[in-house]
């Protein structure tokens, strides 16, 4: 008997994660969802994800006695306790309807738990693609001021960011694992990716401003979505 509660999780309190590594990565899919739903508005799906991540973070500080390693005691708590802090901000800016300031608070919430990786030591596709984002908004800068004058010095700024991003895109890639690279998924966003990169830099040496705007559109969409799903 006291092997099947064991083995059924009814010996344990219902709901406590098991340790960081295995309670962080769903939280870390709430915020990812929640991100993209305060992105387009939609305040009360947004609202849903906040909600759990709360009750995950709570029961994840409140069972979270030995810390594990690789992760330093001191930083793992530090995190628990400011980004528990910060998550609760995030629900308050929704509950104001300003999805700006929710954005803002889950990036910085999101960008502190790959700091913490950093520090650990680890690193995997999710961090990589976490650090597309400002590959991206260089080359967004950069394809808007083309599309607002597309003069030469213009165009050789937005292919040398089209090439950064490539880049970036490429080393993901490299980072995915078999049983990633090999998703259909993950082929067409990431192999979408890297060949759009490739036809915006053309199109800026083309001189054709609608045509970097329409790959600009598309590349955002593409890093959203690798976002959304692996980052």
């Amino acid at each position: 008997m006291l092997a099947w509660l064991a083995s059924s999780g009814l010996g344990a309190e219902a709901g406590s994660p098991k340790d960081f590594a295995t309670a962080i990565p769903p939280i870390m899919a709430n915020l990812r969802t929640a991100a993209s739903y305060a992105r387009t508005g939609n305040v009360a799906l947004a609202q849903m994800e906040i909600d759990e991540a709360l009750a995950a973070w709570k029961r994840l500080q409140d069972s979270v006695i030995a810390l594990p390693p690789p992760y330093a005691p001191a930083a793992l708590a530090e995190f628990l306790a400011r980004d528990g802090e910060r998550l609760a901000a995030v629900a308050r800016a929704l509950d104001n309807g300003d999805t700006a300031a929710a954005g803002r608070e889950l990036l910085a919430l999101r960008r502190s738990f790959h700091e913490l990786r950093r520090q650990a030591g680890l690193y995997d596709l999710g961090d990589c693609v976490f650090e597309i984002a400002p590959a991206m908004e260089r080359l967004r800068v950069a394809a808007t001021r083309f599309g607002e004058q597309p003069a030469s010095a213009r165009a050789e700024d937005t292919v040398a960011a089209a090439g950064a991003f490539r880049d970036r895109l490429q080393r993901c890639n490299d980072w995915a694992s078999a049983d990633v690279s090999g998703q259909g998924e993950f082929r067409r966003l990431i192999d979408g990716a890297i060949a759009s990169s490739g036809e915006i830099a053309h199109a800026a040496m083309a001189g054709d401003g609608p045509l970097v705007h329409r790959y600009l559109i598309e590349l955002q969409s593409y890093a959203q979505l690798l976002d959304f799903r692996y980052g």
